[in-house]
């Protein structure tokens, strides 16, 4: 199994490496991939953010099972689905021959611009849920904030550490139960977290911030 993941300038650091783990356990091969090959800056800010290399370009991708599509900051979300994108046009492309087209967090927001979840149920991040509303109402979102939702081969998460759960599922579904409880396994994910609060209720697009 071949997993595609397309980064970019201030991406969500655990949207790419949390699932990287998990898939590493199921055993599938990670391709990370950026439009120019290199060292690429995480969403940090200034002294916070950590690189991830990318060693192949667009042009060099191979074929993926699974597009794997991270969130980012507001600012990169804006420069990316501001056409003419090649980063959209990747996404298109890639998603034409994959068995499932993903993606965690704001990285549906990114779909979305690309015309790759209209007709479709998806979910995001909650902050983001509001810009799905405003800007793309084609795509429907789903009930309840899901960490994840399958609707036929699009699998999208909601914030950020919801990829653990979507990389499980996208592992279940690809190479069936037993490989997703050995992942599990292995990385000891068994969430147990030690605080409990309710999602927020937000109108507000984070993508119209000045």
């Amino acid at each position: 199994m071949l997993i595609g993941i397309p980064i970019y300038e201030e991406f969500d650091l655990l949207d790419l490496a949390g699932p990287w783990e998990m898939f590493k356990w199921a055993g599938y091969t990670i391709e990370v991939v950026a439009e120019t090959p290199g060292l690429i800056a995480s969403n940090g800010g200034p002294g916070a953010a950590l690189s991830v290399e990318a060693t192949t370009s667009f042009a060099q991708a191979g074929k993926w099972d699974a597009l794997w599509t991270p969130g980012g900051s507001p600012k990169a979300l804006n420069r990316l689905m501001t056409r003419p994108s090649a980063y959209l046009d990747f996404l298109c492309e890639k998603a034409a021959h994959a068995k499932y087209v993903c993606s965690v967090c704001e990285g549906a927001l990114l779909l979305a611009a690309a015309g790759l979840l209209d007709g479709y149920t998806a979910t995001t991040h909650w902050a983001f849920v509001p810009c799905f509303l405003q800007r793309y109402p084609k795509v429907k979102m789903a009930d309840g904030f899901p960490r994840y939702h399958l609707d036929r081969n699009r699998l999208t998460g909601g914030g950020i550490a919801s990829g653990l759960d979507e990389s499980l599922e996208l592992i279940r579904l690809l190479s069936g139960e037993a490989a997703a409880e050995a992942a599990q396994q292995n990385t000891q994910y068994y969430p147990d977290p030690p605080v409990w609060s309710e999602i927020p209720q937000t109108m507000f697009c984070p993508l119209d911030a000045p």
